[in-house]
C-alpha cells in the first residue's frame, strides 16, 4: 500500500538533486541560508525544516535524534533531494533509515502526496534501508487499516501472502474443532461475527537456531462485557499491533535470509459483544490444562496468548518471544515511546537493549517478578488472568503469560503499537516498536 523506494542510487540524477544540510544546534550556516534562516527562526532543533534559495536546511538538534533526517521526508515537496555533506560513519545508516521511514504515507483510502527521494551513491546502501522501510511500513499499513478490513480474516490473508512472497508453509487452525484445540482462544472470539483462528507461518533459514514469535492478533477490542468507554475504543483496531509487528519482524527475518528456523503463530479474533460472548465469573480450560477464571473481559490478550504459547512449547525451540498491546499499565510507567522488555534471557535483553539505544527503538527492563503471582490467585481455578489489584498491571500480564511457557527462554515485550504525535521518521499513526531492537538482537544472537 504505501512503500516507494526513498532511496535511489542514481549518479545521473544526483548533480541535478536539491541539496539537504544537516545541521546541528549552534553549527555554522551556509551563507546563502542565513538571512532566510533568521526569519524563519531556524534554530536547527530536531526536526525543524527550512528551505532556502540553493536547498534545505534541517535541523539535527543536539544530535541525540538519530532519525531527525526523517523530519525532512514529511515537510519536502515531492523531487529529488541529496546531502550536501557526508554523514557521520557511525550514525548514517540509521539516519538515512530516518528519512526513509519518514517517506511512509497511508494510501489505501485516499490519494496522497508523492513523498521526496533522497539521491545516494552506494547502491547497495539503498536496497538494504528501502528493504528495512518496506518492513516497517508492512507493519504500519496492518496496523493503520481499520477492522472493517483487517479483521481475523484479512490478518490471515496477509500472513499467507508474506508466507507465500518467502517459500514459508502457512496453516490457519480454524473450524468445528477450535474450541477444543484453542479454548481461551475460541473463548475470547467466540462472540465475534469473523470466527477465531490461530494463524501460523513456518520458515527455515538453518536448522541451528529456532525461534518462536507470537503476536498478539485483537483486530478490535470492544472490551466485551466489561466494555470500554468510547473514547478509549476509538483506537483499537490498533490492538493487533503485536501480530503486526511479529509479522513485519518475520519478513525482515525471512528478507535478509538470517540462519535460523522461524515459527510464527498470531491468534486472531476480535473481542465483541453478543448473547454469547464470555463472561467474568467464567473458568475455562487452557489448552495446556491450566483452569483459568476470568475476572474482565478487558483483559483478552493474555488469554489468547496464552493457548498460543502451549502451542508453541509443544515442539522444541530455542527461544519464543511475544509481542502484544497488553496493558495500559505499561503505558502509564513508560509511555507510548518506551515498550517494557520481560526476559528470562539476560543476554538476548541485554543485546536488544544495547541495539534499541544504537538505533532508536528503545525498551526498558523489567522483571518476572514473582512475588506478584500472588494477585492472580483464583479461589475457583489455578489462576485468575487478571490481578485484583491496580497494581502492577503490566508485571501481573507478563507473569501471567509466563505460567504457560515452561522452560524456554522466554522474552515478552508490551508494546503500544502507535505514535500519537508525529514525530521524526515517525508519522502519527501505527507503528512497529521494537523491530530494529529485535531484529539486531535475533541476528546477534543466532548460531
Amino acid at each position: 500500500m504505501s512503500h516507494h523506494q526513498a532511496l535511489i542510487a542514481d549518479p545521473s540524477r544526483l548533480k541535478a538533486a536539491t541539496p539537504i544540510h544537516f545541521v546541528c544546534a549552534g553549527n555554522s550556516l551556509p551563507p546563502a541560508a542565513e538571512a532566510v534562516a533568521k526569519l524563519a527562526n531556524f534554530k536547527a532543533k530536531a526536526g525543524q525544516v527550512c528551505p532556502f534559495a540553493e536547498g534545505v536546511l534541517v535541523g539535527a538538534g543536539d544530535g541525540s535524534d538519530l532519525l531527525a533526517l526523517g523530519a525532512a521526508a514529511s515537510a519536502l515537496p515531492p523531487g529529488d533531494f541529496r546531502l550536501a555533506a557526508p554523514l557521520p560513519e557511525a550514525t548514517r545508516s540509521i539516519a538515512l533509515l530516518g528519512f526513509a521511514l519518514g517517506t511512509y504515507r497511508f494510501t489505501k483510502y485516499r490519494e496522497a502526496d508523492t513523498p521526496p527521494v533522497l539521491i545516494v551513491e552506494d547502491k547497495d546502501e539503498a536496497a538494504s534501508i528501502n528493504r528495512e522501510a518496506a518492513s516497517t511500513f508492512f507493519g504500519r499499513d496492518l496496523i493503520n487499516t481499520p477492522t472493517e478490513d483487517m479483521g481475523p480474516d484479512a490478518l490471515a490473508d496477509e500472513a499467507r501472502q508474506l508466507a507465500e512472497a518467502h517459500g514459508a508453509s502457512f496453516t490457519v487452525y480454524e473450524g468445528d474443532d477450535f474450541e477444543a484445540e484453542f479454548p481461551l482462544i475460541h473463548a475470547v472470539g467466540r462472540a465475534a461475527a469473523k470466527a477465531p483462528r490461530l494463524i501460523e507461518l513456518n520458515w527455515s533459514g538453518c536448522d541451528a537456531s529456532h525461534l518462536t514469535l507470537i503476536g498478539k492478533g485483537v483486530c478490535f477490542d470492544s472490551g466485551g462485557l466489561n466494555i470500554k468507554p468510547g473514547g478509549a475504543m476509538g483506537l483499537m483496531k490498533k490492538d493487533m499491533g503485536g501480530a503486526a509487528t511479529a509479522l513485519a519482524l518475520g519478513r525482515r527475518i525471512m528478507e535478509e535470509k538470517l540462519p535460523i528456523t522461524l515459527r510464527l503463530l498470531v491468534p486472531a479474533v476480535e473481542n465483541a459483544i453478543s448473547g454469547n460472548a464470555f463472561r467474568p465469573g467464567d473458568v475455562f480450560r487452557a489448552r495446556d490444562g491450566q483452569t483459568v477464571e476470568i475476572s474482565n473481559t478487558d483483559a483478552e490478550g493474555r488469554l489468547i496468548l496464552a493457548d498460543a504459547l502451549a502451542l508453541a512449547t509443544e515442539q522444541p525451540t530455542d527461544r519464543i518471544v511475544t509481542l502484544a498491546t497488553l496493558t495500559g499499565a505499561a503505558r502509564v510507567a513508560l509511555g507510548p515511546d518506551l515498550p517494557p522488555i520481560y526476559s528470562t534471557e539476560p543476554a538476548f535483553q541485554e543485546a536488544a537493549l544495547g541495539a534499541g539505544m544504537r538505533l532508536a527503538d528503545p525498551l526498558w527492563p523489567m522483571p518476572f517478578w514473582e512475588p506478584y503471582n500472588s494477585y492472580l490467585k483464583s479461589g475457583l481455578a489455578d489462576v485468575n488472568h487478571a490481578a485484583d489489584t491496580p497494581f502492577a498491571g503490566s508485571i501481573t500480564a507478563a507473569l501471567f503469560l509466563k505460567r504457560f511457557v515452561k522452560a524456554i527462554p522466554y522474552t515478552h515485550i508490551d508494546t503500544f503499537a502507535w505514535v500519537p504525535k508525529a514525530k521524526p521518521g515517525q508519522p502519527k499513526g501505527g507503528e512497529v516498536l521494537t523491530i530494529r531492537a529485535l531484529f539486531e538482537a535475533i541476528r546477534a544472537t543466532a548460531a
